[in-house]
Order: C-alpha cells, then sequence, then structure tokens
C-alpha cells in the first residue's frame, strides 16, 4: 500500500527552534512574551508593510478565539443578523451563536466559490437591519473582494475577513485579511503555516486591539487586585507557540510557491478528463492551500467513489466543505441564493479536496492523478 499520503501537514524547519529556545533559555513559556510580540509586528509587515493600510496584530490560541472576538468588536449583539458564507467550517460562523447572533447564509458564484455578491445583494434586501458581514477566501482563493466591500459600505455593514485559509493570497496584489474592518488568520496543523495551534486577530486601530487583548486576557481591570467588569476569556497565545510560528513564517513564500506547484501539476494531469480544479480570479493570487476538483455535471461517476479509491490506496482526500446550511444545527436558518439551484450544494455534491501536502514528492503526486484517471476510466 505504501506510505500514507497526506492531505496537508506540518513542515517544519531549523528556524522554529531557534525562537523556541530562545523561550526556554529566558524561562518565558507562559502566555505572552516577546516571541507573540515578534510574531505580531512580523505578521503586520507582511500584510502590510507595502501598503498604507493600518494593521494591528493579535496572536491568540485559535482562529475560532480571534473570530469570536472579531464578532464581539463587531458589536453583534443577542437576535442580530449576521450574513455569512455558507460554503465553510463550522468555525467560521459559530462565534455568531457565542454572542446570540443570528447567521444568515449567502450562496456562492461559481468563479471562486465563494460568496456571491448578487446573493449578498438581495440578502441586505431581506434582512436591511444587517450590519456585519462574515465573509471566507475559501481554500485559500480570493473572493470577489471588491463588489462586496462596496455592498458593505452602501448598507453601513462591516465586514469580518475569515482568511483562515487564504494567508498570503493577493486580490489585486493587496494581501487578503487587510481588506475588512478585522481579518483573521489560523495556524492550525494543516495551514500553510502553522504554530500547531493559533490564531491572529488583525485589526484597523490600536484602540480595538487593545480591546480585543483586554478580553482575551479575562477582561481584567487595571487594579491591584483582581477586578473584573466584563466576561473575558483565556485566548491567549504561548511565547513557545509564537515562537513556531515567527521560525515558519520566514517560509510562507516558499509553502505559498509549493502549493501552486501542487495545483499545477494537478491541473496539468487531470486537464483532459471531466473533473475541473478549483477556481480563481486572474486578478488574484491565491495560497493554493488546498487543490481542489469537482466532476463534470453528467458524469456518472460521484466524488465518494474517488474518496474511497483513494483511501483504500492510503491516500489522504476530504469531500468539500458541507454548507453551512446543510447542517442539521442550521437547518432553521435562513439562506440566500440566486441561481435556480444553490452553487453551494452543487459543489459539495460534486467535489473534492486533493492532498495538496508540500512534502508530497512528484511522484506521489503522480500516482494520486493516475487513481484519479482510473476512476474515471481514463
Amino acid at each position: 500500500m505504501g506510505t500514507k499520503i497526506l492531505l496537508a501537514s506540518p513542515t517544519m524547519h531549523e528556524e522554529e527552534l531557534k525562537y523556541i529556545k530562545e523561550a526556554f533559555d529566558k524561562n518565558w513559556i507562559a502566555p505572552l512574551g516577546f516571541n507573540c510580540d515578534g510574531f505580531e509586528e512580523e505578521m503586520v509587515k507582511y500584510l502590510c508593510g507595502e501598503t498604507e493600510k493600518k494593521c494591528c496584530g493579535l496572536s491568540l490560541c485559535s482562529g475560532t478565539a480571534a473570530l469570536h472576538l472579531a464578532v464581539k468588536l463587531a458589536g453583534v449583539k443577542p437576535g442580530d443578523v449576521v450574513l455569512c458564507s455558507d460554503m465553510t467550517f463550522a468555525a467560521t460562523v459559530n462565534p455568531v451563536s457565542y454572542v446570540g447572533g443570528r447567521q444568515v447564509f449567502v450562496d456562492s458564484e461559481r468563479e471562486t466559490w465563494n460568496m456571491d455578491p448578487r446573493a449578498l445583494e438581495k440578502a441586505f434586501e431581506k434582512y436591511p437591519e444587517a450590519r456585519v458581514v462574515m465573509l471566507v477566501h475559501l481554500y485559500g482563493v480570493p473572493a470577489k473582494v471588491e463588489e462586496i466591500r462596496e455592498i458593505c459600505k452602501r448598507h453601513d455593514a462591516i465586514l469580518i475577513e475569515d482568511a483562515a485559509e487564504a494567508l498570503s493570497s493577493t486580490y489585486h496584489g493587496q494581501k487578503c485579511g487587510t481588506f475588512g474592518k478585522y481579518g483573521v488568520f489560523s495556524f492550525n496543523g494543516n495551514k500553510i503555516i502553522t504554530t500547531s495551534g493559533g490564531g491572529m486577530l488583525m485589526t484597523d486601530t490600536e484602540e480595538s486591539r487593545k480591546k480585543a487583548f483586554f478580553w482575551a486576557t479575562q477582561a481584567r481591570e487595571h487594579a491591584p487586585w483582581y477586578q473584573h467588569e466584563e466576561i473575558g476569556y483565556n485566548y491567549r497565545m504561548s511565547n513557545v507557540v509564537a515562537g513556531i510560528g515567527r521560525g515558519q513564517l520566514l517560509h510562507l513564500e516558499e509553502h505559498r510557491a509549493r502549493k501552486e506547484e501542487i495545483y499545477r501539476r494537478y491541473e496539468e494531469g487531470l486537464k483532459d478528463i471531466p473533473v475541473t480544479m478549483n477556481p480563481y480570479l486572474p486578478y488574484t493570487r491565491p495560497n493554493f492551500w488546498l487543490s481542489c476538483m469537482t466532476i463534470d455535471e453528467g458524469c456518472e461517476v460521484r466524488f465518494i467513489n474517488v474518496f474511497e479509491r483513494l483511501k483504500e490506496e492510503n491516500i489522504e482526500s476530504r469531500p468539500i466543505w458541507k454548507p453551512m446550511h446543510m447542517q442539521p444545527i442550521f437547518a432553521k436558518y435562513d439562506f440566500i441564493y440566486v441561481e435556480d439551484t444553490p452553487v453551494d450544494e452543487d459543489i459539495f455534491t460534486r467535489g473534492l479536496c486533493l492532498p495538496s501536502d508540500i512534502k508530497m514528492t512528484e511522484e506521489e503526486q503522480e500516482r494520486v492523478i493516475r487513481i484519479i484517471r482510473s476512476c474515471l476510466g481514463t
């Protein structure tokens, strides 16, 4: 059967150990510390260093924590409607429930698999009171940011970017996660760079960053004793974990280039069979975090057939994110779409995430391609 081919796994380098060792040498392994400060500064420089965009970074224990704090900063209160990308991981939308808000899910368009501006406009027509939009850049592919930002501006709505999968992706040269009032990144073990776990919140003002930091450190007031006037959270990032992130960040562009090589090899190897790779706009540069495909309409082979065959061969793949409006927990929530058949449902029923591990060899990837082709009779 051979060595297992993974979907996406961490890739470590030597620099991470230098930062970790420094934390141990200084006996600073607790939450917060010089590595957290350095990681935030380096992320801000990477994301916004060449632009006039104001960025303030806050390192946290997870991307979900960052999303939660972003929703709180946006002022979402119990009963408030938040217009959310429908095709995503549940972590994107769960924080709306944490604060008592109500998700309204918005369908995708076919050019990027991200939130459809037409459906978003329709959602605002139905819910004119909505003041927050949660946008996802799915699998590292930038959404139609300009149209979505313009719609948010017309409706006086705050844009939160879930760029958990899109670190290093760009739209017209600007990095994803810097378009909204708040941006969120994840450093989970399968992301393009990792801290083993962890996340970062990007805000557009130092004031909002300070407020998020206050909440993330148990909302402790300035007093000689422990005084609390608001509910807080234990969302801090460890100084050791942040050191891993600093070392990983040095290799981000290298990882992105390798991810693109993998996508291009799939694109070439699968070009003459009834499958289509996940699309992107010509003026964007995805990070190609996961290479995905859809089986063309009319083909008798289903994605589950390919998934099971790859599994038999010790190869890891994954179905496309099941849309939120199809999840039992959100079944009663509203879903806005504009095409006759929801795009998200169509992509889900035909799509598969392919092995995209940057340590995968060319020979291993060619084996994956051969198996996919054999499933489709070629």
